[in-house]
């Protein structure tokens, strides 16, 4: 008699999302369990640990309601897998892989473990080719190319929703036609937020190349453990088995770490900083190195992790971890917010260590490395200059300070900020940046090649430049 076919009714504690059973054999981690309420209602479960004639069972549906004596549980031989195929774009599904949008259940190519297998590093292909996302201050300072994972630390209130709604809606791959989809994730959020991704996917026609998975804030806390790896292995077979180019959105995996901080109070683990468990940084990074493009493979898994930094804390465990892992980060500041300037993106703090092999001729511009060079330091200076003003008084400022004052401030109107649904074109942004640099003196654009000066530096007369 195989284990598919006992039906276990020791089921001997329940504590928060897991439940222990006893009396058991031939038991692996990780295997998938069936679950069977009192009143003969089904829900799935994975066991997290099993040893001597005992097995802790995470429930992705919760715990409410069981009942030890009259539940029973059945342990099914396999882990948690996902049926997969290419009729999944444009589909919404819940943190269990069921569909939630009224539409016919998928008829999957295959099942596949959430788990993924691992790449083997050797196979790996580096990242180079750029992707446009149509805000400036990502595809002109922290380029996004195809196989990174660029996250983005955000805050309590900041429009990081909005901003993945945008990015989804308007990244695309230049060059020669290639096959394009979205896989957005979303843990914890409300049925507002969920309504309102939708709507905007629907509206703009995103959704046809989108596959959505969500878990929202009144769904069980476990489902959001599973999700992010359901959703990885959607992309996996999108990008290897159907040659496309994935942009991966996770939001928010503040949600997922507090999930795993749930279970692991459950289990009555020793806890590590601020009581979240010690293997956080593995776990997390079975997530973002899922991302990545793997030779003689057409396509590629690029991610966007996006997580909330408690107390705008970005030293906070969760954005610190990601930080070691990830090839960068986008960081959103409350300041910029607050001056109404959407997206509130902080330049100075950001990061994109790909960035260079991402650009220049052939892939962007020949000349955008040096302008991106120098928007930094020229609004790096112009914040310094702030922060004197605020002592000195603008009237000790020198002329060129002055320059670099006016600079700093422009930058942020017009580069920074632009509006939700303004999908600008590299070239459009180079522009801006261009436009900006009239500002300065010539003679301070220190780290442009002169010959990209003549060419795209605007002629404006010193006395126009004066007024």
């Amino acid at each position: 008699m195989s284990n598919k076919d006992i039906e276990y009714t020791t089921v001997s504690e329940v504590a928060g999302p897991l439940i222990i059973v006893e009396g058991i054999k031939d038991v692996a981690y990780n295997e998938v369990v069936k679950i069977k309420t009192a009143s003969g209602e089904q829900r799935t479960g994975q066991v997290l640990e099993a040893f001597m004639d005992k097995a802790i069972i995470q429930v992705f549906e919760g715990t409410k309601g069981l009942d030890t004596d009259k539940t029973s549980a059945r342990f099914i031989g396999e882990t948690m897998k996902l049926g997969v195929a290419k009729d999944m774009l444009g589909r919404v599904f819940d943190g269990t892989g069921n569909p939630i949008d009224d539409a016919p259940a998928i008829i999957p190519e295959e099942r596949r473990d959430v788990n993924g297998n691992p790449i083997n590093p050797y196979a790996r292909e580096y990242p180079r080719e750029f992707i446009q996302t149509g805000i400036s201050t990502i595809d002109g300072l922290n380029t996004l190319v195809r196989g990174q994972k660029l996250p983005i630390f955000s805050g309590a209130g900041l429009p990081h929703n909005e901003i993945a709604a945008q990015i989804a809606r308007q990244a695309k791959v230049l060059g020669k036609e290639e096959k394009f989809a979205v896989v957005f994730c979303a843990m914890g959020i409300t049925s507002e937020e969920a309504n309102l991704f939708i709507r905007d996917f629907e509206n703009t026609g995103a959704l046809e190349r989108t596959v959505m998975f969500l878990n929202l804030a009144d769904d069980p806390t476990i489902e959001r453990v599973i999700l992010p790896r359901m959703a990885l292995t959607c992309a996996e077979y999108l990008a290897f088995d159907l040659d496309m180019q994935v942009l991966v959105i996770l939001t928010d995996l503040t949600n997922y770490a507090e999930a795993l901080r749930e279970i692991a109070a459950a289990r009555e683990e020793v806890p590590s900083r601020r009581g979240y468990p010690g293997y956080m940084y593995t776990d997390l990074a079975m997530i973002y190195e899922r991302a990545g493009r793997i030779k003689g493979k057409k396509g590629s898994i690029t991610q966007i992790p996006m997580l909330t930094m408690p107390d705008d804390d970005i030293t906070h465990p969760i954005p610190d971890l990601t930080g070691y892992i990830t090839e960068g980060q986008i960081v959103l500041e409350r300041s910029l917010h607050k001056k109404d300037i959407y997206p509130p993106i902080a330049v100075l703090p950001c990061l994109s260590r790909l960035m260079d092999r991402g650009i220049g001729e052939g892939r962007t511009r020949i000349d955008h490395a040096g302008v991106s060079n120098q928007l930094y330091a020229g609004y790096a200076e112009g914040c310094d200059l702030r922060d004197l003003v605020s002592i000195v008084g603008e009237d000790a400022l020198s002329e060129r300070d002055r320059y670099y004052l006016k600079f700093a401030d422009e930058f942020e109107k017009q580069f920074v900020a632009q509006k939700k649904h303004e999908d600008r074109t590299i070239e459009q942004t180079l522009s801006i940046a261009w436009d900006l640099f009239s500002i300065l003196p010539k003679s301070e654009l220190k780290k442009i090649d002169e010959k990209h000066i003549e060419r795209y530096l605007p002629k404006i007369s010193e006395k126009t430049k004066e007024k």
